[in-house]
């Protein structure tokens, strides 16, 4: 009897420690972003805005992350004009409009109307035969958990009025 309790012990302290592990091994917004390869356009533009140290913090943030192919559906030169350090506060607007404080998790998302953006403007959140649009944008993959937040994956870029 004792030898199965030291082997309950130990398959708990070595699940345990592998949770543990786990959590530590959990990216933040932008290793996330960067490590899935389909939001090189976002990154590029987080880097150009100066907006990675914050996106690393403590958050907790929502992100409404737009691919690459939703940054493509722009008009040609927009984002490249977007990149230019005249166009940083823009930028910076743009995409602190895709930035909610706090962790919203798709379940929550779901039940809102609009959510108040780092940029300070609310965006439009709609459920309509149970698919999701944020900004007009619609949701196409939820809940990419982080260390400091969560992702949810949009098909186009949002811009704020």
């Amino acid at each position: 009897m004792k030898l199965f309790f030291a082997a309950v012990l130990s398959l708990a302290v070595v699940l345990g420690a592998s949770s543990f592990a786990a959590a530590q091994d959990k990216k933040d917004i932008v290793d996330t972003a960067v490590g899935a390869g389909s939001f090189k356009t976002l990154v590029a533009a987080v880097q150009a805005a100066d907006l990675v140290d914050t996106l690393k913090s403590k958050g907790p943030f929502t992100v409404f992350a737009p691919t690459d192919e939703a940054f493509a559906k722009l008009p040609k030169g927009t984002v490249e004009s977007l990149l230019k350090p005249e166009n940083k506060e823009k930028l910076i607007a743009i995409l602190t409009y895709h930035v909610v404080p706090g962790k919203v998790m798709a379940k929550d998302v779901v039940n809102l109307t609009e959510a108040k953006t780092v940029q300070g403007s609310a965006v439009k959140i709609a459920v309509e035969g149970g698919k999701v649009s944020v900004g007009g944008a619609n949701v196409v993959k939820t809940d990419i958990v982080t260390s400091n937040g969560v992702i949810h994956v949009i098909d186009a870029v949002m811009l704020p009025k």
